[in-house]
């Protein structure tokens, strides 16, 4: 094979992968402002990625995780006096693009190395739960901030991030990769805006008053600041990818670069 059909092939080439996510996922927002890493959950994920050329790759697919924020686990005065907590499932569907920084591709032993970027967009489900006298209770349906509608818990999402890729062997790859997901939510921990009035039914359920506020000064805090609307929440995947190749095996050639 001539140097020119080697550079065409390496352009041209075409490789598929499957692969599995194993790692954590953890959630910014008015439970947990900064902190990242903070009160991670395990997380798991398949994906599958189609690779047209060295430097750029289209992947898709589904991770499962959660999140959640307490303010008794942090030292902010204001967060202790609100005392609230959530926990979440997250499931998110997700299409992306990457872009190597160095030549990348599974079974080529002259690029088995590279970090990467990545951006994309996902769907994904959330549903926040509330710890109340050792029962989960489910958070949206009742209204805890007097909301006139019930926020969706389906969303969209912008998922992007970094990562290193390498080879272990011919036919599978190793990923490490951090994935921020801006949301266009602030509800994922239920919080977002002022106390209501208690005195206010807002769905005929005593636990819609108790679990809005649950400060020491609980009745007492009518329009005053729950959360920061202003902020959306942010949530979180990271982890190690186990990547395998799929292609058929290519037709022998003793020039051929693989």
């Amino acid at each position: 094979m001539t140097e020119l059909g080697a550079q065409t092939r390496k352009r041209t080439f075409r490789q598929h992968e499957v692969g599995l996510m194993i790692g954590g996922s953890y959630y910014i927002g008015d439970l947990n402002p900064r902190k990242h890493f903070f009160l991670s959950q395990p997380a798991i994920g398949v994906l599958y990625r189609f690779t047209p050329n060295y430097r750029y790759a289209f992947r898709g697919g589904v991770n499962f995780g959660s999140v959640m924020g307490d303010d008794s686990q942090t030292s902010e005065p204001d967060q202790l006096q609100r005392n609230l907590n959530f926990k979440s499932n997250i499931t998110e569907f997700h299409v992306m693009a990457e872009f190597n920084f160095l030549d990348y591709r599974i079974s080529n032993a002259k690029h088995k190395f590279s970090p990467f970027l990545f951006l994309g967009l996902s769907v994904f489900h959330f549903k926040p739960r509330a710890n109340y006298n050792n029962y989960w209770v489910d958070l949206q349906p009742l209204r805890t901030e007097g909301e006139a509608r019930r926020y969706k818990l389906t969303q969209i999402s912008i998922p992007f991030g970094i990562g290193i890729k390498m080879n272990v062997s011919k036919q599978v790859g190793l990923g490490l990769e951090w994935g921020p997901r801006k949301t266009f939510t602030d509800y994922i921990d239920d919080v977002s805006g002022v106390y209501p009035d208690p005195s206010k039914a807002f769905t005929g359920h005593n636990l819609s008053a108790i679990l809005s506020d649950r400060s020491k000064n609980a009745g007492n805090n009518i329009d005053e600041q729950r959360g920061n609307p202003v902020t959306k929440d942010w949530y979180f995947f990271f982890g190690l990818t186990l990547n395998i190749k799929i292609n058929p095996q290519p037709p022998p050639c003793h020039a051929y670069d693989h």
